[in-house]
């Protein structure tokens, strides 16, 4: 039988709300060692930030990260699944669409988790380099 996004999610994903500044995100990015946000107005989806939004869309436009709320750089109407899609659905879809991480979204909207690359790599080829990689604890 087929695995299902919900069997290799994380769960309880990192989120921010729409109105936090860059400053504070890029601060909870650190702290939890990601390199993205799910953006959340009262619970529901907004968007995502990625680190490298903070970069492209924020600091080369030279946006203040101390009053620039993450609505302003963030990708808004992100790609999502859901967590009884399959995985060999999500990975044809993050191939499809050249995306690293997609949300998990319930079919009323509500957030659930994110599934990323490293999630289906370790799910499909978990002998791998890549899998080792995407398994591997991060230096400190």
């Amino acid at each position: 039988m087929a695995r299902r996004v919900r069997e290799v999610m994380t769960k309880n994903p990192v989120t921010v709300e729409k109105t936090t500044s860059l400053a504070e995100a890029a601060r909870v990015m650190r702290d939890a060692d990601i390199g993205d946000v799910l953006v959340v107005d009262a619970g529901r989806l907004r968007g995502i930030l990625t680190d490298r939004d903070l970069v492209v869309r924020a600091m080369a436009d030279d946006r203040d990260p101390s009053e620039t709320p993450v609505q302003a750089v963030c990708t808004t109407d992100p790609v999502t699944v859901g967590p009884d899609d399959g995985v060999d659905e999500a990975l044809a879809l993050m191939r499809r669409k050249a995306l690293r991480r997609l949300p998990v979204v319930t079919g009323d909207g509500g957030l659930v988790g994110v599934v990323t690359l490293g999630d289906l790599v370790v799910e499909q080829d978990p002998g791998s380099a890549l899998a080792a990689i995407a398994a591997a604890a991060p230096d400190s």
